[in-house]
C-alpha cells in the first residue's frame, strides 16, 4: 500500500478525498479498514504504470468502486440482478475497450459492463478511440485496468479477446471467446471492420441477456 506521508501533499490529499466519498458510497456494506485496503491497493496498481500521474488518486477511486461493487456482489452483500458482463484482452487497451464502449452505448443502465487486460497497457490505442468516436461513442474517459478476482467472480458472462491461457477461468461461469484482430498498431481504416463485427457481437450478446438495445 501507499506510504501516505510519502506522497505529494495534493496527491495524499486527493486519495484522502477518494477515501470519504467510497466510505459514504458503501457505508454499512464494507468497514473502513476493507474501503481503504481497495483504495490503497488499486492506487498501487496504476502507481508504476501511469501515463499521467496526477490522474493516479482519481483511477484508483474508480477501481476501488468498481472492485468493492464486485465484491458486495460476490458476498452477497448486493445483487440486484442486473447482468454483469466483463471483456477481457490483453491490454485492454483495443478490443475489450471497444467492446465496453458499445455496450454501454447500447445497453444504459439496464447491463453492467467491466473491462481488463492480462497485462494493461498505459494508454486506449488512439485508432480504436478514433474508430469508435466515429460511430458517437467516446471512449477516452476510460483507461487500461487489470482485472481481479473478485471482478470475475462477480461476472455473468466473461468474454475473452485474444489473453489465451492468461485469462482466468473460474468453474461454473459463462465464457465465450471472440476471435478478432488485434487492432494494435493497426491505423484507423483497418480497426474500423474490428469496431464493427465487435458491434454485432455486442448486439447478439444483449439479445442472449434479454436486453434490448437502446439505439438501433
Amino acid at each position: 500500500m501507499p506510504d501516505l506521508d510519502s506522497l505529494a501533499p495534493d496527491r495524499k490529499l486527493a486519495l484522502r478525498s477518494a477515501a470519504r466519498t467510497l466510505h459514504d458510497e458503501f457505508d454499512g456494506t464494507f468497514s473502513t479498514e476493507t474501503i481503504e485496503l481497495y483504495l490503497h491497493t488499486s492506487y498501487d496498481q496504476f502507481a508504476g504504470t501511469a501515463k499521467f500521474t496526477n490522474f493516479l488518486p482519481l483511477i484508483a477511486e474508480r477501481f476501488a468502486r468498481q472492485r468493492l461493487h464486485a465484491l458486495a456482489r460476490v458476498e452477497g452483500k448486493h445483487d440486484d440482478g442486473t447482468p454483469i458482463v466483463l471483456f477481457l484482452c490483453v491490454h485492454n487497451a483495443g478490443r475489450s475497450q471497444m467492446a465496453l464502449g458499445w455496450f454501454n452505448h447500447l445497453a444504459g443502465d439496464r447491463a453492467i459492463a467491466w473491462s481488463g487486460g492480462s497485462e494493461p497497457g498505459a494508454e486506449i490505442n488512439p485508432a480504436a478511440i478514433e474508430a469508435m468516436a466515429e460511430v458517437g461513442i467516446d471512449i477516452t474517459g476510460e483507461f487500461p485496468k487489470p482485472w481481479t478476482d473478485e471482478i470475475v467472480k462477480a461476472a455473468d458472462v466473461v468474454v475473452t479477446m485474444g489473453c489465451g491461457d492468461a485469462c482466468p477461468l473460474y468453474p461454473g461461469k459463462r465464457y465465450e471467446d471472440w476471435e478478432l484482430t488485434d487492432p494494435s498498431g493497426l491505423d484507423v481504416a483497418a480497426v474500423r471492420p474490428v469496431r464493427d463485427e465487435i458491434r454485432t457481437r455486442v448486439d447478439t450478446l444483449l439479445s442472449e441477456l434479454d436486453v434490448a438495445p437502446l439505439r438501433s
